[in-house]
C-alpha cells in the first residue's frame, strides 16, 4: 500500500501541486493528500494538530511558524511570487485598471467584488484595505461578496452577472475556468507576495517532504510555475 504525504497549502499554489502531482506519486509511490485554503485557515489547521508533511504559504507566515518550532527550521524555499490581481467573467469587458483613478472607477462601476476571507488571507486583507484606501469602502459595502478563500470567491464569480469583479491572487485566477486575468493591481495598491514552502515540525516523511519542496521550486516545474503566474525573476526569501 503507497504512503501518504500530506500538505496543507495555501490557495493561490493549488494550481502548481495539483500540476505536479501525478507526476511526483508515479515517481515516488508516495500518494498525495493536499488540503487548501487561505493562509490563515491552513495555520489553524497545522496548530489543531492536522496531520503535515508540507506546509505551503507567504514566505512571513512560514518564518513566524519556524520561528516558534511548529515548522523545520533551514526548510525552507521560495516556490516564487504571486501578485494580487483583478478578475472578470471572460465574456465580460476588461476594464481600465492601470491607475488609482482608473482602479476607483471600474471598482464603483462593478455589480458586486467577489474576493476571499479579509481576516484569513492576504488577498482577502489586502481588498479591504485597498477599498478604504480608495475612500469607497463604505460605498461598496453591499456590493462586497466575500468567500472563504480566492479559490471559492473566483468560482462563484465565473456564475455570476457579467458586471462583476473580483480580487485575489493571479494563480487563483488562472487556474479558475470562465474567468479572465485583468491585470495586477496598480501602484501604489500592487502587492506581490512571495509563497514558499517548509517542512512541518511533526512531518512523518521527511525524505518525501523534501522531495516534493524540490519539485515545487526547482527547475522542473519552473515552465508549470510561469504558466500558473508566479513570477520567477522575483522569487525570494525575504
Amino acid at each position: 500500500m503507497p504512503g501518504e504525504l500530506n500538505v496543507l497549502c495555501a490557495g493561490a499554489v493549488k494550481g502548481l501541486v495539483l500540476a505536479v502531482q501525478g507526476g511526483f506519486e508515479n515517481a515516488t509511490g508516495l500518494r498525495l493528500h493536499a488540503s487548501f485554503g487561505a493562509v490563515g485557515a491552513m495555520r489553524d489547521a497545522l496548530r489543531a494538530g492536522a496531520p503535515c508533511d508540507v506546509f505551503i504559504a507567504t514566505g512571513a507566515m512560514i518564518a513566524s511558524l519556524q520561528a516558534s518550532g511548529e515548522l523545520r527550521p533551514g526548510s525552507r524555499r521560495a516556490i516564487g511570487e504571486v501578485q494580487t490581481a483583478i478578475a472578470v467573467k471572460a465574456a465580460a469587458p476588461r476594464p481600465a485598471i492601470d491607475s488609482a483613478e482608473s482602479l476607483k472607477a471600474a471598482l464603483l462601476a462593478a455589480s458586486a467584488i467577489y474576493f476571499p476571507d479579509a481576516t484569513l488571507s492576504t488577498a482577502g486583507a489586502h481588498v479591504a484595505s485597498v477599498l478604504q484606501r480608495l475612500g469607497i469602502g463604505d460605498a461598496m459595502a453591499p456590493r462586497l461578496r466575500m468567500f472563504a478563500n480566492g479559490a471559492t470567491a473566483m468560482r462563484e464569480l465565473a456564475g455570476a452577472d457579467d458586471g462583476a469583479i473580483g480580487c485575489t491572487q493571479a494563480t487563483e485566477i488562472r487556474y479558475t475556468p470562465g474567468l479572465a486575468l485583468v491585470g495586477a493591481l496598480p501602484p501604489p495598491f500592487a502587492l506581490a507576495t512571495v509563497y514558499s514552502a517548509a517542512i512541518a515540525g511533526a512531518a512523518r516523511d521527511e525524505g518525501g517532504a523534501r522531495g516534493l519542496i524540490d519539485l515545487l521550486a526547482g527547475v522542473a516545474s519552473a515552465a508549470l510555475r510561469r504558466a500558473g503566474g508566479f513570477d520567477e525573476d522575483a522569487r525570494s526569501e525575504a
